[in-house]
């Protein structure tokens, strides 16, 4: 088996293209349970304008963070799905690196409750007892509802099930706005420029001649915007088909086959066409599985899923989607040739 990666190049954080704001989801690790050879541990990072998210963080996230050219700047927010090793091992290097190295001043982690209990001893074993509110680490209990919000989008968790008690989901979700139309500005006589620029805004604008222009005389009804809904390990997918609903992007795990589902179920996952169901009941638009067992090839995942829901892709570490309203563009793939599974001789280990 190969892999062929481009060499690491910088990936920034998107601006608006348009009148719509672009969330942009770089895959740090997509693999079940364990490394393997091509896979790192579930990690991901979703960036819009300024802000960086780091989703989850299992053993070996920092080096791939320097593999993707996305570095350490301005990562100050860490999302937990839940507290299983394979998706929390790598926040104590982490955060060593950025305390030690990186002059950390602000590190916000968010988990359930016995999320953070683990991530807490784990931070006292890299900083000692008590250290931790002396290095900027901040820990903070998620509950169901927005954790985070600017004017551009808001981002919102929500309960799944898996094996355990404090197991999230993550929304990201561009604000509704109402599109400027020219061709009523035209039909007013309101030139170009600074004008219109209030009016989109939301702004009610004097005209030279006297005439008060209201926003609502050139603005469109309201659209709601891009929509990311991301998510981890999954037992059920009953309950996810609201905070799924049309998402331009939806992110889920595929850790099994349906051939083998009832080992999917011993263990608190779902299966590739279990997540193909979810996103063609759902309405989504595109659907990329990873937290993908080395026990498969991917192309017998991606057969599965396409077999049911025809957009789906497998996430490769270090793929790039762009995710805006009605699209979701995969920009940089990194290729995989594997003839067989992954790792043979593991692929009895994968839970």
């Amino acid at each position: 088996m190969t892999v062929t990666l481009s060499p690491p190049h910088l990936v920034t954080s998107v601006i608006h293209v348009g009148d719509w704001a672009l969330f942009e989801l770089v895959f740090l690790g997509t693999s079940a349970s364990a490394p393997s050879v091509h896979r790192g541990l579930s990690s991901a990072v979703v960036m819009c304008n300024e802000h960086r998210f780091m989703i989850d963080c299992g053993e070996g996230t920092q080096r791939q963070l320097l593999r993707s050219g996305l570095g350490f700047r301005r990562l100050d927010k860490i999302l937990l799905t839940h507290g299983h090793l394979d998706h929390i091992l790598g926040l104590g290097g982490l955060a060593s690196t950025l305390g030690r190295w990186e002059a950390l001043e602000e590190l916000n982690i968010y988990g359930g409750m016995s999320t953070l209990a683990r991530v807490n001893g784990l931070m006292e074993v890299v900083f000692g007892p008590g250290q931790i509110p002396n290095v900027g680490i901040e820990l903070n209990l998620l509950e169901p509802g927005v954790i985070f919000e600017d004017k551009h989008f808001s981002l919102s968790t929500f309960p799944v099930q898996h094996r355990g008690p404090d197991c999230f989901g993550f929304l990201f979700a561009e604000k509704s706005r109402r599109p400027f139309l020219p061709q009523k500005a035209e039909a007013l006589g309101i030139p170009p420029g600074p004008v219109r620029r209030d009016l989109a805004a939301g702004n009610p604008v004097t005209l030279p001649d006297g005439r008060t222009i209201h926003p609502d005389q050139v603005l469109g009804d309201a659209q709601r915007g891009a929509k990311l809904c991301f998510m981890g390990d999954v037992s059920h997918t009953g309950s996810l088909h609201k905070p799924a609903h049309e998402a331009d992007l939806l992110v889920i795990e595929a850790t099994y086959l349906d051939a083998d589902k009832e080992l999917a179920k011993a263990h608190g996952h779902i299966t590739a066409g279990a997540a193909a169901r979810l996103a063609r009941n759902a309405g989504v638009k595109q659907l990329v599985l990873h937290h993908v067992s080395r026990r498969y090839r991917m192309q017998e995942i991606l057969a599965e899923a396409q077999a049911i829901f025809p957009e789906t892709t497998v996430a490769n570490d270090l793929d790039i989607f762009q995710i805006r309203k009605d699209k979701a563009l995969l920009v940089k793939r990194a290729q995989y040739a594997e003839p067989g599974a992954e790792n043979e001789e593991y692929a009895k280990s994968d839970a």
